[in-house]
């Protein structure tokens, strides 16, 4: 599949979905509430924000400024769009931006968000490049899928085998933050609700509207197929492994 077409595939089946990565607004709530005196002048960066679910319930929830960045540029209009349309675009702005080459100067931010996105780069990558990012004293709060149980199902074990090597133990995964210099302000999984409402089900949707559209096509039947394989899983093995919700505060 040339890379064009795939990108074009893969934007087009994850198109429309609430949320692009599992999560809620009472997840992002609940986080929030961990990190102390938040206020007008307090600066946020949301990191890989996609159409910005969470970013714009921290706009809701807090008087704080966010800039929000992805590097797709349809996210970005999106949220923008948005954060006009509900009177918040004064403390809410959207830019294009690669998480792995952010361009803003040292200690401009007093809390770093990322949902869903980590991954991306690895925890222990991405907690040592932003850290500068941070003022003193400053927060990051992030999503991690970790196991929830030991020794897994063969099946599960593959898949993850496979699509994140890096997943870990929650307790390995705390382990990781404080040796990059973090101490762990509060921890809290995510409940299966945060997989299923505003994420797999609507992607499940799409799946199957996909396939139709896509009849005869082999390469967007085998990303329909790896998706849907993807949500099998989790149906199968959900208890197995989850996100962590993490509120860590640099020292």
């Amino acid at each position: 599949m040339a890379p064009d077409r795939a990108t074009e595939l893969f934007f087009e089946l994850f198109s429309g979905l609430p949320r692009l990565a599992p999560g809620s607004t009472a997840g992002t709530r609940r986080a929030l509430g961990l990190i102390p005196g938040i206020r007008p002048r307090t600066r946020v960066l949301d990191i890989g924000c996609g159409t910005g679910a969470q970013s714009l319930t921290l706009a809701q929830s807090s008087p704080s400024r966010i800039i929000a960045v992805d590097n797709h540029p349809p996210y970005i209009d999106c949220l923008n769009r948005e954060a006009r349309r509900l009177g918040i675009a004064d403390r809410l702005q959207a830019r294009v931006a690669d998480m792995r080459s952010l361009d803003f100067a040292d200690g401009s931010f007093d809390l770093i968000w990322c949902e869903g996105a980590i991954y991306n780069m690895g925890v222990e990558t991405a907690l040592r490049d932003w850290r500068r990012l941070l003022r003193c004293n400053g927060h990051v709060a992030l999503t991690e899928v970790c196991w929830r149980r030991r020794e897994p199902p063969a099946e599960c074990a593959a898949f993850w085998s496979q699509e994140y090597p890096a997943i870990r133990q929650v307790s390995a995964l705390l382990e990781t933050v404080m040796e990059c210099g973090y101490e762990v302000a509060g921890h809290f999984p995510l409940p299966e609700s945060a997989w299923w409402d505003d994420y797999y089900r609507p992607l499940q949707d799409n799946v199957t509207a996909f396939r139709e559209r896509h009849r005869g096509a082999a390469d967007a039947q085998e990303l329909a197929d790896r998706c849907q394989h993807e949500i099998d899983i989790w149906r199968a093995y959900s208890e197995f492994y989850g996100y962590e919700f993490l509120v860590l505060r640099s020292h």
